[in-house]
């Protein structure tokens, strides 16, 4: 599958609209030279789909290439359609896309005049993978590309650890195991026990991301300021309570405490998503008991595999 690049736009200032430059070098770990953007993130790039533009101009809506904050756009190719992780090359280089979508905080001047913007739904980002020179007019190809590792999202839910007061053990110690056991993890985010905030995370990661695992650690207690449950069962599509219960009896062995976590696992889209306790040997025991089994959960999730009987 391939499309033509129609238009190269860059500036060099945040929220200054973008412009087409016809040609930009882009640069591995960093992005689109010269342009504001550009840094050592997951949304180093972004594109948009050419023919969605039209469309959208054929409703009146006037927009020039740039208008949107997009760096690449590409007829042919229709970015939102495809998974995280698919690869598109274009010359030398070689864009991996890390992020479908984005969340809107302050409508534009593009919605306020047609009461719609296509960007929050059909802007894809991407990272540079290899670098090389985009020019309008040249092709890009879709690469195949089948993601090996399951990606996580790693959240830390503390108020104390938000404000600095307490450094964060449980968090990269989930992403220690994870990584040993050969998972990939894209996210780790440290957030206040925020309802409305923790349940945007959990959005942004299942929806935009697209990871196939989250896990969080804090907030599952009895305190007033324990809530993640609530957020986590807000976003939920269908539960899958047995990982909790699997989690809960086993730490019943070691501590009779264990009853009075309210974890909950539930999936969202194509992501599973299981809340842990705030403290570390905790975070150690439940994930080593869990992890030999949540990757065939996963595979069943993603279509990668089959049901089958309990060995």
């Amino acid at each position: 599958m391939t499309g033509i690049v129609k238009a190269v736009c860059a500036s060099e200032v945040r929220g200054v609209q973008k412009k087409d430059v016809t040609s930009a070098w882009f640069q591995t770990g960093w992005g689109m030279a010269g342009d504001a953007h550009g840094g050592g993130w997951h949304r180093q790039v972004s594109l948009l789909s050419y023919d969605k533009v039209k469309a959208f101009n054929e409703k009146g809506a006037g927009v020039s290439h740039g208008d949107f904050g997009e760096n690449l756009v590409v007829e042919g190719l229709d970015f939102s359609a495809l998974p995280v992780g698919s690869r598109l090359r274009c010359g030398l280089c070689v864009l991996e896309i890390t992020q479908i979508g984005k969340e809107c905080h302050s409508h534009c001047q593009i919605y306020h005049k047609m009461g719609d913007c296509i960007m929050p739904r059909e802007g894809v980002f991407a990272r540079v993978l290899n670098d090389g020179l985009i020019s309008v007019g040249e092709e890009m190809e879709l690469l195949t590309h089948t993601v090996a590792k399951h990606r996580v999202g790693v959240l830390t839910l503390s108020d104390k650890g938000a404000n600095g007061e307490r450094k964060d053990e449980s968090g990269p110690l989930i992403a220690e195991m994870l990584t040993k056991a050969g998972y990939e993890v894209t996210d780790q985010i440290l957030l206040a026990d925020n309802q409305a905030a923790i349940e945007n995370e959990l959005i942004n990661l299942a929806d935009r991301r697209q990871v196939d695992l989250i896990l969080t650690t804090g907030g599952t207690g009895f305190s007033r300021r324990d809530i993640t449950p609530e957020a986590t069962l807000a976003v939920a599509d269908r539960l899958a309570p047995g990982i909790s219960e699997a989690i809960r009896a086993y730490s019943m062995t070691i501590t009779g405490r264990a009853m009075l976590s309210r974890g909950v696992s539930v999936l969202r889209g194509g992501t599973l998503i299981v809340n842990f306790p705030g403290s570390p040997k905790a975070v150690r025991e439940s994930l080593a008991h869990i992890l030999p089994h949540i990757g065939h959960g996963i595979e069943i999730l993603r279509g990668d595999a089959r049901e089958c009987a309990a060995e």
